[in-house]
């Protein structure tokens, strides 16, 4: 831990020319004692490092020196894919890697990707969230990783009896706040499946990598998670409403709903009538959700059907007309 320190105070100050003890050791989340201690061991073992006092002081490089400590290694390079996402990165295991990669890059650019991360934020509200982070996540992505047999013990629900599996991991995906394992028992003939990896229950990745087959060489990720995630979403659309909507209501609809059920309503969009209001049958999870789901389109949807909804509907029109229809306690009618 001391010696990856170290490296990383190293090259932080070779990207930056000079950087206090407390931005130091606020970067590598230690004590300037600690941050004291390293630039000791980095000038014993050679490294011309130096402090300047006063008020624009800091610790430098002699001016020229440059470490070669700047290839990437395979873990490095591979993680700066992720490098947007410091939080799951923490989770799996994987932030060191990642600040090593950073601050190699830094170096090489003169800081530019700094300059740029101040020009650029990825904000995603409703996909992360907070959430407990699965106790056994850093094993898994460890497996993930490096390519190894992991021998899991899961639960497929919550009061399903427990299952074990030796399985290949292919793999992880993060959607709204969960944590899924893509992967496949280790046979010829299993196909890959979705885990949940706060219901795994024990996960032991295997010392050494397997050798992938061609179920694993070809597998693609994101059109896997793309076509499976698709397919759940279908099928949770177990109703249908039928809607007559205007002009405007149409032009919202794949704004405020679904995009799925938007995509598919729009699909089944017959010809305008006479005041340019056209029917579409949409997709819904319930009634109770539809009911939800209509109203954020207002009086540019009208139900058809089915009529109990429609006759939801219409009390709830009724109610909003009391509300409205005349003038707040207090305030005289004009």
């Amino acid at each position: 831990m001391r010696t990856a320190r170290a490296i990383s105070l190293l090259l932080l100050l070779q990207a930056r020319r000079s950087m206090t003890g407390a931005e130091l050791a606020a970067e590598l989340e230690v004590s300037e004692r600690t941050v004291q201690r390293d630039v000791l061991a980095l000038a014993e073992a050679g490294v011309p490092v130096y402090s300047d006092r006063g008020r624009a002081g800091g610790y430098r490089l002699l001016d020229g020196y440059r470490t070669r400590l700047t290839g990437l290694d395979r873990a490095e390079a591979e993680v700066l894919l992720l490098a947007g996402l410091p939080g799951p990165l923490q989770d799996m295991g994987l932030a060191d890697p990642a600040l090593a990669a950073r601050l190699k890059v830094a170096g090489e650019l003169g800081g530019a990707p700094a300059a740029g991360a101040r020009r650029f934020h990825l904000d995603a509200p409703g996909w992360f969230r907070d959430a407990p982070v699965p106790p056994l996540l850093a094993e898994v992505a460890r497996a993930v990783w490096g390519g190894r047999l992991l021998r899991a013990c899961y639960r497929r629900r919550p009061e399903a009896d427990p299952v074990e599996r030796v399985l290949r991991p292919a793999g992880l995906v993060l959607k709204a706040g969960t944590w899924y394992l893509v992967a496949r028992p280790d046979d010829q003939d299993g196909a890959h499946r979705v885990y949940r990896v706060d219901r795994l229950l024990a996960a032991e990745p295997s010392e050494r990598p397997f050798t992938p087959d061609g179920a694993d060489a070809d597998f693609d990720l994101a059109a896997f998670w793309e076509a499976r995630a698709a397919g759940f979403a279908r099928s949770l659309l177990r109703e249908t409403v039928t809607l007559r909507l205007t002009p405007l209501g149409l032009e919202r609809l794949p704004r405020l709903l679904e995009p799925l059920a938007a995509g598919e309503a729009l699909a089944s969009a017959g010809e305008p009538d006479r005041q340019g209001r056209v029917t579409v049958r949409l997709p819904v999870e319930s009634l109770d959700v539809g009911y939800e789901e209509v109203l954020r389109l207002g009086p540019e949807a009208e139900v058809l059907e089915p009529p109990a909804l429609r006759q939801r509907f219409a009390e709830a029109a009724a109610r909003a007309a009391a509300l409205y229809g005349a003038p707040p306690a207090g305030r005289p009618q004009r």
